[in-house]
């Protein structure tokens, strides 16, 4: 969703952010939007950080436009004053078409009273009527506002398969084809998504509440807030009893919306869906965990090399049915084949072909692990930062020596991906420890987004380097059990003489110094492979 502190709510005024060397963007588009608008008293600030913590903002009260200045780049990448400066920065025009489209057209303010979730969904249609009633007043700026969805939406909006989750994110997309923005084309995976938790029938109703919205007078709150509760009762939610929006369980993983949209969004962003979800990661998580780096011990290389060894031997149990060709019986005639050794054979030449097919039992066949370490660098784990370290490099090293993918992710008061997916960990990350440890659930999440820890079909891993005393423990059990039922194997390391929690639904080895302890790594590490 947008970002709260927007159009419809009153007193929200910030001293607006200002940098000098962007005032000429500032000026500049302070002299444009009156073509967008028709309106004379409003100003627009661009600057690094504007838009109140969004892309962009505007402040009724204040008559002022923000658009933060990250999505432009650099004063100098286009003269502002140019009309062909659009093109060179087309996301960042389309939030100023976007909130220009605000300042137009959101005319009416929520009344005092009325609950927060019946007001969130009244903020959750303006933005569809809004770009409607912009596009049928000025069709071209259909163009610049395509460019603002990939920025105004992420996948954080679509967080579990619920109908509260579909239903948003049937209104920040499908109404957008009705106000001819996106094309049905477009969000044709997202549609498949959210019918399939709704429903049709309820779809239907609810579609047929934000195109009531798009024909709504700019100055009419009654009916915007009408049809919110509307939208709610279709969803089977009583403002009154459930007066806040609902709250996903934070231990519930990201389901078919979530990834459908990060489907739609690459695609407008002309990316892979790996590639922008790794994009996306980059910007997010970028380090905030400090550390300094150092060569491995001989040691450590040691004991990754003892370790790989290890994982290249580990097998499943299970062997595999196949079959194979013979020259001789039993088995099944391959007619075929028969002929062609026949017509070799007439021919006065050794028969190549094999006129049979026997059953046979293969060997079972060797992993290609998909392994996430993650390593607590929160306060608790200070006396132990260095053989943490060094566990998490032998792990990851080791795991990648034998051609598994991997990626380290350290968690504490933050997130910071160390090593993504399909880069080689060459030195060991001496961790800073700081902080609290109430990210772990959101390490978990990005492990299992980088690396599909729950996607059947391949070997999984997660190998924890904590001590286990986390914040919310309940939730970081629920979350742990639920990647052990869908086939991933866990590993937690934990310090020996550090006093922590002990989850279940894992194989917990407790470690002093890791390269002493590596066969018992390893067999915590090979056992849980070959019962995965």
């Amino acid at each position: 969703m947008p970002h709260p502190r927007t159009h419809l709510q009153a007193g929200s005024i910030t001293s607006g952010v200002r940098d000098p060397a962007w005032q000429d963007w500032s000026n500049a588009w302070t002299r444009h939007v009156p073509i967008l608008t028709g309106r004379t008293d409003l100003t627009v600030t661009v600057a690094p950080g504007a838009g109140g913590g969004a892309p962009a903002c505007f402040y009724p009260d204040a008559c002022r436009i923000e658009v933060d200045a990250t999505h432009i780049g650099t004063p100098d990448v286009a003269n502002p004053r140019r009309a062909g400066h659009k093109k060179a920065v087309p996301t960042a025009y389309g939030l100023l078409v976007h909130e220009a489209a605000h300042a137009s057209h959101s005319r009416w303010r929520t009344p005092p009273g009325t609950p927060p979730v019946v007001a969130e969904v009244a903020t959750l249609l303006e933005e569809s009527r809004i770009e409607y009633r912009q596009r049928t007043r000025r069709r071209g700026d259909r163009r610049w506002l395509r460019h603002t969805v990939t920025t105004l939406i992420s996948p954080d909006d679509a967080p579990v398969d619920d109908p509260w989750h579909a239903a948003q994110l049937a209104g920040l997309l499908l109404a957008r084809v009705d106000a001819r923005i996106v094309t049905g084309k477009d969000i044709k995976g997202v549609r498949a998504a959210v019918t399939a938790i709704l429903g049709r029938k309820r779809l239907l109703q609810l579609r047929e509440v934000w195109r009531q919205a798009h024909t709504t007078d700019d100055t009419d709150a009654e009916q915007m807030i009408n049809l919110a509760w509307r939208w709610c009762r279709i969803l089977g939610i009583d403002p009154w009893q459930q007066p806040q929006p609902p709250t996903p369980d934070p231990a519930v993983f990201a389901g078919r919306l979530a990834q459908a949209l990060t489907d739609y969004l690459a695609h407008a962003a002309g990316l892979t869906p790996a590639g922008f979800t790794a994009q996306r990661i980059n910007a997010q998580f970028s380090a905030p965990a400090t550390w300094t780096r150092r060569d491995p011990t001989d040691g450590e290389r040691a004991a990754a090399r003892h370790l790989a060894a290890r994982l290249r031997r580990a097998r499943t149990h299970q062997p595999e049915p196949d079959t194979r060709p013979s020259l001789i019986p039993p088995g099944r005639l391959r007619t075929r084949h028969a002929i062609t050794a026949q017509a070799q054979r007439a021919a006065g030449t050794i028969p190549t072909a094999t006129p049979w097919q026997q059953r046979a039992t293969l060997p079972p066949p060797k992993p290609t692990l998909h392994l996430g370490v993650i390593v607590d660098v929160s306060y608790s784990m200070h006396p132990y930062a260095g053989p943490m370290s060094s566990a998490g490099w032998i792990l990851a090293h080791a795991a990648r020596s034998s051609d598994a993918v991997t990626a380290t992710i350290a968690f504490g008061s933050d997130v910071t991906l160390l090593v993504p997916p399909l880069q080689r960990p060459t030195q060991v990350l001496e961790m800073n420890t700081f902080g609290g440890s109430s990210t772990f659930i959101d390490a978990v999440k990005l492990a299992d987004e980088v690396l599909h820890l729950r996607q059947p079909g391949r070997l999984r891993m997660l190998a924890v380097v904590s001590d286990g005393d986390l914040d919310d423990i309940p939730a970081a059990q629920r979350l742990v059990s639920a990647l052990h039922r869908a086939g991933c194997a866990m590993l937690w390391l934990r310090p020996a003489d550090l006093d922590g929690h002990t989850f279940t639904d894992t194989t917990t080895v407790l470690v002093a110094d890791p390269v002493q302890a590596i066969d018992h790594i390893a067999d915590a590490a090979v056992t849980a492979l070959e019962q995965a």
